[in-house]
């Protein structure tokens, strides 16, 4: 891919050619994963984190940002939470200098059982309540004020107490949609920011800075999958222009920070990271010049691109079967663990990876197949007519690039237990180790949460006898 190209990350092909480091370390894990016993007839799904490429990709983002930013210039890549909000995960790229970017008081928690300091620490929601704006702004926390009602309500609590929160106001620069609606932010009719073509939205923008000294950022976030690299840049160049209009009418610095977002675009395709932040970086630097000319601190909000491409979910083949001639492989994983791939394929399909029953690559003629999953729903299918090496009873199929927004997002269809999570990185003479991101829902805890321990509550309320 060309520097600067519009790749979407939408397409999904099938070549096997290139392995990758990545995918010699996930060969390596779903066989020892077997091997060991986290896999198999008692554990047939399992979800795997690569530790190693978290760490490479999380090097990456800040390199590519080092490499056009003025020396000095303070920025912090805020990882998405929603992508993938396990504890374990905002760890370790705490360590590796990221902070967090958070939109409701869950993920905040998350965040700071993680560790992340609030200064580190960025709230975002379209629908933040008084109490979660007094908390963040207690905290320190940033704010992007998402309305105009949202940034009254905030008026209110700065009149009140001082905090030492940065606040922002999001935009919506309303440059279109990519190939997602779903994942499109910036359309003209888009539920989050303020709508910058709005009859008089942009001249209120304004009058709310000069009004707020206080308000020292400013946020936008253009999109995510399937939205092109120049439709990014174009969010963002947006943005920019307006805080250089604000600062220049108010006659000061006033806006210091600009919070970019994030959704660079993932290709599902391959094993190939593309596009990279490396590239994404330099036509920002093409397209925004002054962005990186160390006037404004930087924010990003990167999630899915950080760790899709460092999760996989390999579940054991319970039955193998045909129906209409074509071999159906009936799986432990589907619209639990990848609810948008099943009921959305065509924007959501995912590759799969056959191995045998003792986790190594699975070999053979490529076979037209569907790879079913577990739940009571004709629809429930991880792929469907895809050509694998045939998957027999006993196998596994593992489901790639689903490190962000799949078995952390889970579907509780038939009260489908949530699979577990292991990490997994090479030891000193370069065998696969594990470690525990998160341990199976047990029976017990699936009854508690559907009201276990109300099990008569309804049994107690009766109409009043009127004879």
């Amino acid at each position: 891919m060309g520097e600067g190209d519009d790749t979407t990350g939408d397409g999904v092909g099938y070549d096997n050619g290139g392995r990758t480091d990545g995918a010699a370390r996930r060969d390596d894990a779903v066989r020892a994963a077997v091997e060991q016993g986290l896999l198999g007839p008692d554990t047939p799904i399992l979800g795997l984190l690569d530790v190693t490429g978290i760490r490479e990709s999380a090097a990456e983002l800040r390199a590519a940002f080092d490499a056009v930013t003025a020396p000095g210039t303070p920025v912090l890549h805020a990882f998405a939470v929603k992508a993938t909000p396990l504890v374990p995960v905002l760890r370790l790229l705490r360590e590796e200098g990221l902070g967090a970017e958070v939109a409701s008081p869950g993920e905040l928690a998350l965040a700071r059982a993680a560790g992340v300091p609030p200064r580190l620490t960025v709230l975002d929601s379209p629908a933040k309540t008084p109490a979660e704006l007094r908390e963040a702004l207690a905290l320190g926390i940033a704010v992007n004020a998402d309305n105009a009602q949202e940034l009254a309500r905030i008026d209110g609590l700065m009149r009140s107490a001082h905090s030492g929160s940065p606040i922002g106001i999001r935009v919506n620069p309303q440059v279109g949609g990519g190939s997602i609606g779903a994942t499109s932010t910036a359309t003209a009719t888009s539920k989050f920011g303020v709508a910058l073509r709005y009859e008089g939205a942009r001249e209120w923008v304004v009058q709310a800075y000069r009004e707020r000294p206080w308000l020292t950022r400013l946020h936008a976030h253009t999109g995510s999958q399937g939205i092109p690299l120049s439709l990014m840049a174009q969010g963002v160049a947006e943005v920019f222009a307006l805080a250089e209009e604000i600062n220049g009418r108010l006659g000061r610095p006033q806006i210091d920070t600009l919070d970019i977002g994030g959704g660079l675009p993932v290709n599902f395709g391959s094993d190939e990271s593309t596009p990279t932040y490396a590239q994404y970086a330099r036509l920002l630097s093409e397209a925004v010049p002054g962005l990186f000319d160390g006037r404004y601190g930087l924010v990003t909000e990167f999630g899915r691109s950080l760790l899709a491409k460092h999760g996989t979910v390999v579940a054991r083949v319970e039955y193998a079967k045909k129906a209409g001639g074509r071999p159906v492989a009936v799986t432990h994983a589907g619209v639990q663990v990848a609810a948008r791939t099943v009921y959305v394929p065509g924007s959501w399909p995912l590759r799969i990876a056959a191995y045998d029953a003792k986790g190594r690559p699975k070999e053979g003629p490529p076979v037209v197949q569907d790879v079913a999953g577990p739940a009571c729903l004709a629809g429930d299918l991880l792929a469907e007519a895809r050509a694998l090496p045939l998957l027999e009873q006993g196998d596994y199929a593992a489901a790639l690039d689903t490190g962000a927004y799949y078995f952390a997002h889970h579907y509780a269809y038939n009260s489908l237990a949530r699979p577990g999570i292991h990490g997994f990185a090479p030891d000193a003479s370069g065998e696969v180790v594990f470690a525990t991101v998160r341990e199976a829902q047990r029976l017990d805890e699936i009854v508690a949460e559907s009201g276990g321990a109300h099990a008569g509550a309804l049994t107690t309320l009766r109409a009043p006898d009127r004879r």
